[in-house]
């Protein structure tokens, strides 16, 4: 297994040639007024589907222009088009419904609405292709594919109540595994799957962690990247980093590389990483993204010494907590801004 891991590490730097400490960021960017109000108008039909893609391809296109002059190391479209990661892909895939007006929460003043799933989940087309293919054209840098997971997004929803939460859940991994699929087909060479709420499900009793989810939820995440060639790197995001006590099952997810939220817990989590040996890739989250506070350049750095005393420099990236929808433009590309200056600085002193 160790082998195998250095050998696909290998390939895959051959194949990104990414400097080190790559810096990116989780997969969203601000979503303005413009944006919500362009997606509002194609579902009401007051605008043609033609005008809501060109719409689109104009944010995705200055979107990278502007990682490229950050100077971001591995880019993303921007994910213009979701709603919310989860409400996006339920839309999108067979066997999944939705109410009109039934809100829940999700945090602050931020409120989404879960989708049912009904029957049998399946894909009927290619849901994100367009868009990352799009998005790759415009640029010689890495773009990453986004997608959500299948234990979050099972976990957001309201899940059916006549088969089993393992069936549902392998059910919605093929569908992602046949996504993660075509975009390789495409030429997306990384691709990101989401599980943001894969620690949130733990049963209350401990003994029945694995019996009762980790045993099925981790498989299922392998076999939404099962298939792909061994350069095509997978990468995950998790957030809320109160996952110390899961560290071998989420090693057993078998990705490339995992970001996760760790600002706000002073990097607790890197003393377990270290404990556990944990031969996963990782980007610490090295800002806040919940605050629309600027990070200076000298408290990145700070906080990217810290992981070094931690983590092996040859598997650590350097990436804000979370997506970046809910911030501002000024405030995002000041903080990317800091965060790619930080990374050049301790490349230059390592």
């Amino acid at each position: 297994m160790l082998q195998l891991y250095y050998t696909t590490s290998a390939l895959q730097k051959k194949e990104l040639a990414l400097p080190e400490f790559p810096t990116t960021t989780i997969g969203s960017f601000p979503q303005t007024k413009d944006v919500k109000a362009n997606r509002l108008a194609y579902r009401k039909g007051e605008i043609s589907q033609a005008d809501y893609i060109a719409f689109n391809q104009k944010k995705i296109a200055d979107c990278i222009a502007l990682q490229e002059e950050i100077g971001l190391d591995v880019l993303v479209h921007g994910e213009y088009e979701r709603n919310d990661m989860v409400e996006y892909f339920g839309e999108s895939l067979g066997g999944f419904l939705f109410t009109e007006k039934a809100w829940v929460q999700s945090y602050g003043t931020r409120c989404v609405k879960p989708p049912i799933i009904w029957g049998d989940v399946s894909r009927e087309k290619p849901i994100t292709v367009d868009w990352s293919v799009y998005a790759q054209s415009l640029t010689d840098k890495v773009v990453k594919g986004m997608l959500t997971g299948p234990v979050t997004i099972l976990n957001w929803s309201f899940p059916r109540e006549d088969i089993t939460i393992k069936e549902s859940i392998s059910q919605i991994a093929l569908a992602i595994r046949d996504e993660v699929l075509d975009l390789e087909k495409n030429g997306i060479k990384m691709i990101q799957i989401d599980e943001a709420a894969l620690r949130e499900k733990l049963p209350l009793r401990k003994s029945d962690w694995h019996t009762e989810y980790l045993d099925f939820a981790i498989p299922a995440f392998r076999l939404t990247h099962s298939g792909v060639k061994p350069e095509t790197q997978i990468h995950t995001h998790m957030c809320y980093s109160e996952f110390t006590d899961i560290i071998p099952a989420i090693d057993n997810m078998d990705a490339d590389v995992i970001t996760f939220e760790a600002s706000r817990s002073d990097l607790q989590i890197l003393d377990s990483l270290r404990e556990h040996h944990f031969e996963t890739e990782v980007g610490p989250g090295v800002y806040d993204i919940h605050s629309p506070r600027v990070p200076s350049v000298d408290e990145i750095v700070a906080a990217v010494n810290i992981m070094l005393t931690k983590i092996d420099r040859e598997k650590l990236w350097i990436n804000p907590d979370c997506g970046l929808k809910t911030r501002g433009v000024s405030e995002t590309t000041a903080s990317l801004k800091n965060m790619v200056e930080a990374a050049k600085q301790i490349r230059e002193n390592a």
